[in-house]
C-alpha cells in the first residue's frame, strides 16, 4: 500500500529545508540565504544556495535544484514514497498507509523501493536469528567476547545467517517476496548452469548491515567463524542498484551526527574497528571495508568534515602499502592526520586491551600530520641510506604535490624542509617541478583526445548565426516567465493594476516556442481567467518535474546586494522591482523584438530561396513587403527602447 495523503500533507506542512540539508552539510548563512559546498558535485568554492524563505535549494554549479522533498530523494537516492517515510520518522509522524492504492499501483512502485524492502526484511531477519539456539552459541556468543552488548547489536543492526542453503530464502518467500527482487537485492545467489537451483548468499557467518546515509540496509558483510581454508573470511553484498560500494562507508549513518559535532573522522578498515571505537565512546568513526578509497568516499566525509584522521594498524609493511589513500584524500581537499597502532595492534584489539579511557588518551596524543606521519615511516632507512633518502623527499614532495589548496601545500612545503633538513627552495622547486609535470601530461591527455575524436569537419564551423535568433527569442522568453514569476502579482505603481495583468494582456498574440515557458504560460493565463493566484508556491507543487525546476531556477538569484551598503554605507542600488511599470514595458518590448528579428530572419530566407522553391514573382514582391513592414517596427521598437540605429 502507498502512504496516505494526510500523511504527505503533514509531512509538507512539517518539513523545513534548513532543518533537512543541514543534516548533510553544513551551511553559511550569507545575506538572506544560506551557502554551502554543493554534496551532489565537488567543489571548492560554495554555489549552493539554500532559500529558507522559498523553501527550495539551487546549486549554480551543477543546475540541481528542488524541494525538501526532492533533496532527500537526490541525496539518499530513493522514490517519493521513500522519502516521505524518512521525513515522517523524522519529525514523528505516524505514517497512514493509504487503503484505495489498487493492485497495479502497488506493482508500480519502483524497484529501488522493493529491494531497500527486501533488505530491511533480510536485515530484520538476520538480528531475529541471534535469540535461535544456534544463533545464541555462535554468533551472539561471537560478539559477546568481542564486548558487543544487546544495545551495540541494536545500533548496528548487528545479526546471524544460520547455517543452511535456503533460511532466507523461504522466509521472504513466505513473508510476499518474488527469487527476481531477493536476486537483485544480492540476498541469494542462483547455481550456474541450473537456473532453477536459489540459494542464500549468506549462511554460517555474523552479519554486518550496511546502512545509506539515512540509515537504511542496503548490503551486508558477513564473516565466517570457522576456520575452513576453503571459504573467505569475510564477503559482502555485490553492486545493486541500492548499493555502490565505492560511494558507502561503514558506520557513516552512526557516525554522520559525530564528524560534524567534532569537525573530524576517524578513518578505520574494518567493521569491527567502528563498532570497537564506538564501545570506547568515540562515534565519529567510518571503515573503507577492506577496500581502497574511493573519489566517491571521499565526497562523502566532506559533507560532514574537512578533518581525517587515518588509524593504522601496528604493520608497518600494511601501511607502506596503503599510503595511496592518503594522497587520495590530500587530493580531495582534506586535511590529512595519521594514528599508527603499536605492532600487532589494529584499533579493534587495541581499544578492548586498554580501554576506553586510555584508547582516547592514545588517539589524541599520538595524532600527526602526514608530513611527519610519512617521513616517520621511512626514518630508518633515511638514516642508513642516503640515497634512499632523496627517494624519500620525492615521495612526500609528490604527496604535497596533491594538494589543491596553494598555501596549505605552501605551509606544508616548509614543514617537509624542516623534518627532512633541507633547504626549502629545493623542496619548493621539486614541488614546481611536479606540480608543471601534471599540468603538461593533463594538457598533452587532452589534446590527444581531441586528436583521437572522430569529429565531422561541420562541427567546427561556427554556429551563432544559425542559432542566434532562436536563442535570443528563448532569453527574452524566459525573462518574461522569470518577472511573472517574481513579481506578477505586485501591484504597477499609481494603478490598480498587477504585473501579470499587464505583461499577459500585451502579450496574449504572441505564442511562445520554448515549451516549458509555454506551459507555464498556458498555466498562468488560465488561472488568471478564472481569477486564481498564480504564485511561485503553486507552480512548485505541480507533477511536472520541468517545470518545477525551471521555476526553482527563475526565482533563485546567484547575487544579492548586501543590505550593509545601504544601511552602513549609504549606497543605494537601483532594483528593477523599483519601478515595475518600466521593467515590464521594456521586457514587453524586448520580447515583441526578438520576435519580429525572427521573423524577418524568416522571410529573408525565403526571398533568398525564391528561385529554388519556384516562387512567382507577386509572392516574391509580398514577402517583401513583409519583410520592410517588420523591419519598420523593428525600428519603432528600437526608438522606444534607445536603442542606436546605424
Amino acid at each position: 500500500m502507498g502512504i496516505s495523503k494526510l500523511t504527505t500533507d503533514k509531512v509538507k506542512e512539517r518539513m523545513d529545508i534548513e532543518e533537512i540539508i543541514s543534516d548533510y552539510v553544513p551551511l553559511k548563512k550569507k545575506g538572506q540565504n544560506l551557502w554551502a559546498c554543493c554534496p551532489f558535485h565537488g567543489e571548492k568554492t560554495p554555489s549552493f544556495s539554500v532559500s529558507p524563505a522559498k523553501q527550495i535549494y539551487k546549486c549554480f554549479g551543477c543546475g540541481k535544484a528542488g524541494d525538501p522533498l526532492q533533496f532527500v530523494m537526490d541525496i539518499e537516492g530513493i522514490g517519493f514514497q521513500e522519502a516521505i517515510k524518512h521525513l515522517a520518522g523524522k519529525y514523528g509522524i505516524e505514517v497512514e498507509e493509504d487503503e484505495t492504492r489498487t493492485p497495479e499501483q502497488e506493482q508500480a512502485q519502483s524497484e529501488r523501493e522493493s529491494l531497500l524492502i527486501a533488505l530491511g526484511f533480510a536485515r530484520d531477519f538476520f538480528v531475529k536469528n541471534l535469540q535461535t539456539e544456534e544463533g545464541k552459541s555462535i554468533g551472539l556468543s561471537y560478539f559477546k567476547e568481542r564486548g558487543f552488548g544487546p544495545a551495540i547489536i541494536e545500533k548496528f543492526d548487528l545479526g546471524y545467517a544460520l547455517n543452511g542453503w535456503d533460511h532466507l530464502l523461504n522466509a521472504a518467500k513466505k513473508a510476499g517476496f518474488t527469487e527476481d527482487i531477493l536476486l537483485k537485492a544480492g540476498l541469494i545467489l542462483q547455481k550456474e548452469g541450473d537456473p532453477d537451483r536459489k540459494y542464500d548468499r549468506f549462511r554460517n557467518r555474523v552479519t554486518f548491515t550496511i546502512h545509506n546515509i539515512s540509515g537504511k540496509p542496503i548490503g551486508f558483510g558477513a564473516r565466517i567463524l570457522t576456520k575452513d581454508k576453503n571459504q573467505p573470511k569475510y564477503i559482502n553484498s555485490p553492486e545493486t542498484a541500492v548499493y555502490h560500494k565505492s560511494d558507502v562507508l561503514y558506520g557513516m549513518y552512526q557516525a554522520k551526527k559525530a564528524i560534524r559535532d567534532q569537525d573530524n573522522c576517524y578513518l578505520v578498515e574494518g567493521y569491527t574497528d567502528v563498532i570497537s571505537l564506538h564501545l570506547s565512546g568515540i562515534e565519529n568513526v567510518v571503515a573503507s571495508s577492506g577496500t581502497s578509497l574511493t573519489d566517491g568516499q571521499i565526497k562523502l566525509i566532506k559533507r560532514f568534515t574537512n578533518q581525517v584522521t587515518v588509524l593504522y594498524d601496528g604493520d608497518s609493511a600494511g601501511i607502506k602499502a596503503s599510503l595511496r589513500g592518503i594522497d587520495l584524500l590530500l587530493e580531495g581537499g582534506l586535511n590529512v592526520k595519521a594514528v599508527v597502532f603499536p605492532e600487532g595492534e589494529d584499533p579493534d584489539s587495541y581499544s578492548r586491551k586498554v580501554g576506553s579511557k586510555a584508547f582516547q588518551e592514545y588517539l589524541n596524543s599520538q595524532s600527526q600530520d602526514f608530513i611527519g606521519f610519512k617521513i616517520g615511516l621511512y626514518q630508518d632507512e633515511i638514516k642508513r641510506d642516503p640515497i634512499r633518502k632523496v627517494e624519500v623527499i620525492r615521495e612526500v614532495v609528490q604527496s604535497i604535490g596533491k594538494i589543491p589548496d596553494p598555501i596549505v601545500r605552501s605551509v606544508y612545503a616548509k614543514e617537509a624542509s624542516g623534518l627532512l633538513d633541507i633547504e626549502e627552495e629545493i623542496v619548493h622547486a621539486e614541488l614546481n617541478k611536479g606540480l608543471l609535470k601534471s599540468q603538461k601530461d593533463a594538457y598533452s591527455k587532452q589534446k590527444e583526445q581531441e586528436e583521437s575524436a572522430d569529429t565531422p569537419f561541420e562541427n567546427f564551423l561556427p554556429t551563432q548565426e544559425q542559432t542566434s535568433f532562436s536563442e535570443l527569442l528563448r532569453l527574452q522568453e524566459r525573462e518574461m516567465i522569470r518577472l511573472l514569476l517574481n513579481y506578477g502579482l505586485e501591484k504597477l505603481e499609481g494603478q490598480d493594476l498587477q504585473l501579470s495583468d499587464y505583461l499577459l494582456s500585451e502579450t496574449q498574440e504572441l505564442d511562445f516556442e520554448t515549451p516549458v515557458y509555454s506551459r507555464i504560460l498556458k498555466i498562468y493565463r488560465e488561472r488568471l481567467a478564472r481569477n486564481e493566484i498564480s504564485g511561485v508556491d503553486y507552480f512548485l507543487s505541480l507533477d511536472d518535474a520541468e517545470v518545477k525546476q525551471e521555476v526553482i531556477d527563475l526565482i533563485s538569484p546567484r547575487h544579492e546586494v548586501s543590505v550593509h551598503w545601504e544601511e552602513r554605507h549609504q549606497i543605494i542600488i537601483n532594483k528593477e522591482q523599483d519601478d515595475l511599470t518600466l521593467t515590464g514595458f521594456k521586457t514587453i518590448l524586448r520580447l515583441k523584438r526578438k520576435f519580429v528579428k525572427k521573423m524577418m530572419e524568416e522571410a529573408k530566407q525565403k526571398i533568398k530561396n525564391a528561385e529554388t522553391q519556384q516562387l512567382d514573382e507577386k509572392e516574391i514582391i509580398e514577402l517583401q513587403e513583409i519583410y520592410f513592414a517588420l523591419k519598420k517596427v523593428q525600428v519603432e521598437i528600437d526608438r522606444e527602447l534607445g536603442i542606436v540605429i546605424g
